[in-house]
């Protein structure tokens, strides 16, 4: 069940939003969507994510223009950005020795990404858990934070699925700001960022190792020139190798 509201500032009332010239502006609307409506909203979104994932982790593989050009490619890493299609998509895939798909999993989420990306992560919290493999997660940054994140927040959805090759895909991307709003009223005013899209494919390999693709589609939302926003992408790419080290001082485990 899905209703749409905005609450006047100070008076805490809501009122119900029509087509006309009475309509607040967008940045104050927000959803109050049930929570079977988010599941299926979140699996319907997440499906879509981990295709897009899939597709980048193949495409890293096959010869020829696959609408990706190549950064940089040393010492088994490679960093990709997307030439077609929506723009700041970035790719990096690493052959991981000695760190298994168990180990790498264990630090493939939402929130020990958001670490790496900024050390001014002042909030990180599941806010909704709608499934064993997805949930709802509120990511804030500071304002000591670098220009991509300062004073930003993110509410996002992680959901994690494992293919019939064994293959594990993590997805998370942001939801749409109305819903994110009716999930966190009192956070209305500052959720400013979008994470476009973003995840692992996480692949294993027989020698106790694993290769990974991260792709990263993050929009500042907000006015910062390009080529910013795409040396702040490129280097989101890169925190594989931090999660690399926090994944090998984790015990092995063959369940994940």
């Amino acid at each position: 069940m899905w209703s749409t509201s905005s609450t006047s500032c100070g008076s805490g009332s809501s009122s119900s939003i029509s087509s006309g010239s009475n309509s607040p502006p967008a940045s104050s609307r927000s959803w109050l969507i049930s929570e079977d409506s988010l599941r299926r909203y979140v699996n319907y979104a997440s499906e879509s994510c981990i295709q897009e994932l899939l597709s980048a982790s193949v495409s890293s593989r096959v010869g020829g223009d696959d609408g990706w050009k190549f950064l940089a490619i040393e010492d088994n890493v490679e960093i990709s950005k997307r030439c077609s299609g929506s723009p700041h998509v970035f790719r990096s895939r690493w052959l991981l020795r000695s760190v298994s798909l168990e180990q790498f999993m264990t630090v493939a989420n939402a929130i020990d990404a958001a670490k790496q990306w900024d050390r001014d992560l002042v909030e990180a919290k599941y806010i909704k858990v709608l499934d064993d493999n997805l949930s709802i997660i509120r990511l804030r940054f500071g304002y000591a934070s670098k220009p991509l994140f300062k004073n930003r927040e993110f509410v996002v959805y992680e959901r994690r699925q494992e293919m019939d090759d064994g293959t594990l895909v993590v997805a998370v991307a942001s939801l749409p700001k109305e819903i994110a709003a009716g999930l966190h009223p009192k956070g209305n005013n500052s959720i400013r960022g979008l994470l476009l899209q973003s995840g692992w494919v996480v692949e294993k390999l027989d020698d106790h190792s694993c290769l990974v693709t991260y792709v990263v589609q993050l929009d500042p939302a907000g006015w910062l020139p390009k080529c910013l926003v795409n040396r702040f992408n490129t280097k989101l790419v890169m925190i594989i190798d931090n999660l690399k080290k926090l994944a090998q001082a984790c015990p092995i485990n063959n369940e994940i």
